[in-house]
């Protein structure tokens, strides 16, 4: 295998040439389309670059943004083929010069950079070292890698974008989905009152998961009852978005996950006296690890909607599709 003789027999002590395949299993496709594009395939295992780990996957989990550059062009990606996924957990078995803060051998899980270090539908992928953390020891592979890009939207939307403080009323619309119900336990981890919107049939897992209030979108007009909150996890639409602007107090603030509309966010708050960002989520290896502290503790748990082996790939992504699943669904590589 093409590893470099520093990276294989040097002081950083990876797994030996021989202990590595050369080829491991993918899940690729080659067009874009329905969830039926989507086939195994053989493909080299990468060799890390400086600052690089190669992971040995054990599980990866699945996100909207995975059906959405699977059969849409245009967001992020180039055309096919690529293998999708960003969020990862597994060993390090491999690492590239330069890298201290891991060695073979430790167990971590992270995100990928998005978009455009996407790979984890692999039995191997590399990425940077700081897209990691090492895995919390309480979880399993498979919980912790329902974690990294769902849980770190949310963190960057409440921690470094709202900046939410104790006592603060947080609107989180969607809140029993992938990143919704990451915000309602991060929001009470940091003191807020929390208020979530989810159909009835989610109500209480919601409020186990610490919400203070739970609405039933289908039955009550959320942006015309809700009132005065500072903090408000919008992860629909723009036209949603400035609905939901109305639940603001003055100086509130929007946050915004999808990628399109930061110019007329941005203006129709304005108009009305508030505040809206549009986040697009980074590789963070502090926030990787504020989350894994928070998981060790207690106060952050993922909920697994459904576990699928690799091979069925398609079937995960289809079942994501229909938009009925809370939580968050989970590829096993082993």
């Amino acid at each position: 295998m093409p590893f470099s003789r520093a990276v294989i027999d040097g002081k950083l002590g990876v797994m030996s040439e021989k202990d590595i395949p050369t080829t491991m299993r993918a899940i690729s496709q080659n067009v874009l389309g329905g969830p039926e594009v989507l086939t195994e395939v053989q493909r080299p295992v990468p060799q890390p670059g400086p600052s690089e780990i190669l992971v040995r996957v054990h599980a990866a989990a699945l996100n909207p943004t995975d059906w959405g550059h699977r059969r849409r062009p245009g967001l992020f990606l180039p055309e096919p083929p690529f293998v999708l996924g960003w969020d990862v957990s597994g060993e390090v078995v491999a690492v590239g010069v330069g890298v201290t803060l891991f060695q073979p051998g430790d167990e971590v899980f992270g995100m990928l950079p998005y978009p455009h270090g996407h790979g984890a539908a692999a039995e191997y992928v590399t990425g940077p070292t700081r897209a990691f953390a090492r895995k919390p020891g309480n979880l399993n592979h498979i919980q912790a890698a329902a974690i990294p890009l769902a849980a770190l939207t949310a963190w960057q939307s409440l921690v470094d974008a709202a900046d939410v403080q104790p006592g603060q009323r947080v609107l989180i619309h969607a809140a029993a989905g992938g990143v919704g119900h990451f915000a309602v336990q991060i929001a009470k981890s940091l003191g807020a009152y929390v208020i979530g919107t989810a159909s009835s049939v989610n109500h209480d897992f919601l409020r186990s998961l610490g919400a203070d209030e739970v609405i039933d979108y289908h039955t009550t007009d959320v942006h015309e009852t809700v009132r005065d909150v500072d903090v408000i996890i919008d992860p629909i639409d723009a036209d949603h978005a400035i609905e939901s602007m109305n639940s603001l107090r003055p100086n509130g603030i929007l946050v915004s996950l999808r990628a399109l509309g930061a110019e007329i966010l941005v203006s129709a708050a304005a108009e009305r006296g508030v505040r809206a960002v549009l986040i697009l989520v980074e590789a963070d290896h502090a926030g990787m690890t504020a989350l894994a502290e928070l998981a060790e503790s207690g106060a952050l748990r993922p909920t697994i909607a459904g576990v699928f082996p690799l091979a069925d790939a398609a079937k995960a992504h289809a079942l994501g599709e229909t938009g009925r699943t809370a939580g968050k669904l989970v590829l096993t590589v082993d």
